[in-house]
């Protein structure tokens, strides 16, 4: 007898072949037969007529680190499909620290996940991080080695060069990272710490992983132009000896798109085990201080806090905004009451209203929100995107970021759903087939989650069940906070999580997969 058995279904395997009609027999954890099951009899049943049945989907890079541990099924991401989230991306989080840095992260990253100090609970490791959430969540979680965190444990901030102890230490810390389960190393080149990092210092960390063979998974360094930072990247995979996988990639105008397609085609795959991650939107977000100086960080989080009233500082941080178009810039997100009105306001809207220099309002404005202020980069660019999720090399990543409140970027809410829906039923840009591949089993075979992302006997039984003729995102810019349609069921690891378009609310069967483990 089986506990779980889903009739009528139309299978997509995650493996990019053709579909196939076919019942699923779920036992326990784990798929235990695929075909005519007949009158087999089951706890359960589902009936998927008319739906497809594919491996639950896969977010390579969220920012869901924190709200997880508050809000255990994040349904934002389960009602587009995904039964996997990864942590730990851009090289900064929660993780691994130590009491010394732990206050400066929670500080920093106010404005990606929302963590308050009253949450931490003492943990250090990774691998102290990671079990607050394995078997306490709805989706999976997999994770990351965040640079900057394992950076501040080694060295002082904003330190150009490690010395050789320092250089022993940081490998010594990616190792540990590695036994603690994560999949490799993170890093976000314009962020805090890792801004200072030569590419020296990243070729000698990655070594760190080469026996295991962790992915090099890094948001490039910008500041050199993209094409650049990818091929900086590259350079670090091929001397380090690791496989290389490029975050969020997008190009600003059609050249660069070309550009980056021509290089990654002709060279990045020659030279390294190459991958990429994208989102089905031209738009971004990040926080505003990320447009601040990097010398800012030089003295760490709270010195750059202090330095936000420097004169000189807002001079060069003018400089930076005469650079961009300060008309595309909206506020996503702040916490403080008195300011949340702001939300959806362009930068140049909020300069003129209270007619001071860009720099200036904006510097006093991180200091009131104690530099907590989320942004969107809005594109007027239509279309490009698509050049990278066609290619063959790609996989998604939303880079979501949640909170419950504000006019946060509509990726959280719509990235599978959108790719499913607009891409493949109306654009159709790919097939059903390749779009479920790049959900769901090129991640879990790129990161080695053993067993994942994939319908066959013996895999764990992640599934998605959805109507390919009705998926569809509702996320907008202006009303961001819209769950995806389209999606009827999602199991996790044998439990449902969500039933006939419900989420089932008491069910927690989420683990934390560990890198090439079972």
């Amino acid at each position: 007898m089986f506990e779980l058995i889903i009739r009528n279904g139309t299978i997509v395997d995650g493996q990019n072949r053709p579909r196939y009609e076919a019942d699923v027999g779920i036992v326990h954890d784990r798929i235990a037969a695929i075909g005519q099951l007949g009158d087999a009899e089951a706890q359960l049943v589902i009936d998927a007529d008319g739906l497809v049945v594919a491996p639950g989907f896969i977010d390579v890079h969220t920012h869901s680190d924190a709200i997880l541990l508050s809000q255990p099924h994040l349904l934002s991401k389960t009602m587009q499909g995904f039964t996997t989230e990864f942590l730990m991306l851009d090289g900064i989080s929660y993780a691994p620290v130590s009491r010394r840095t732990v206050h400066g992260w929670i500080y920093y990253l106010r404005s990606l996940n929302g963590l308050r100090f009253e949450q931490y609970t003492g943990w250090e490791s990774i691998g102290d991080f990671m079990s607050l959430l394995d078997g306490k969540t709805a989706q999976n979680v997999a994770t990351f080695i965040p640079y900057a965190n394992v950076r501040t444990l080694a060295m002082d901030p904003g330190e150009q060069c490690p010395n050789d102890y320092q250089r022993v230490d940081l490998q010594n810390l990616v190792r540990q990272g590695m036994a603690d389960g994560a999949c490799g190393l993170s890093t976000g080149l314009d962020y805090v710490e890792q801004c200072f990092a030569t590419t020296d210092e990243l070729v000698a960390a990655c070594r760190g992983m080469r026996v295991e063979q962790g992915v090099y998974v890094t948001h490039v360094r910008y500041a050199l132009g993209t094409l650049e930072g990818v091929k900086e990247a590259v350079e670090i995979g091929r001397r380090a000896g690791v496989p290389v996988h490029i975050s969020h990639l997008k190009g600003r105008n059609e050249e660069e798109v070309e550009a980056l397609i021509d290089y990654i085609d002709l060279v990045a795959v020659n030279e390294v085990d190459f991958t990429f991650d994208c989102y089905p939107y031209m738009s971004s977000s990040t926080m505003l201080q990320y447009l601040l100086p990097q010398e800012i960080w030089r003295d760490g989080v709270f010195g750059a806090f202090a330095r936000l009233t420097d004169p000189s500082l807002r001079d060069r941080f003018q400089r930076r905004l005469d650079t961009l178009d300060l008309s595309s810039i909206t506020f996503a997100w702040m916490p403080g009451r008195q300011n949340r009105q702001l939300t959806g306001m362009t930068l140049e809207q909020y300069a003129r209203r209270t007619k001071r220099r860009p720099a200036d309002a904006l510097c006093d404005l991180l200091i009131e929100e104690s530099m907590a202020v989320l942004l969107i980069f809005h594109s007027d660019e239509r279309g490009l995107e698509a050049e990278f999720l066609a290619h063959p090399y790609s996989m998604l990543g939303s880079d979501g970021i949640f909170f419950a409140e504000g006019k946060i970027h509509p990726r959280q809410y719509g990235s599978a759903a959108r790719l499913l829906g607009h891409y493949v039923r109306r654009k159709r840009l790919f097939s059903l087939e390749e779009a479920v591949y790049k959900l769901s089993g090129f991640a879990a075979t790129r990161f080695k989650l053993k067993n994942r992302g994939v319908i066959r006997r013996g895999a764990y039984a992640d599934l998605v069940i959805f109507d390919p003729e009705t998926i569809a995102d509702n996320a907008t810019f202006d009303d961001p906070h819209q769950l995806a349609t389209g999606v009827e069921h999602v199991i996790v690891n044998g439990t449902p999580i969500v039933l006939h378009g419900k989420p089932v609310s008491s069910a927690l069967p989420g683990r934390y997969l560990r890198f090439g483990a079972e």
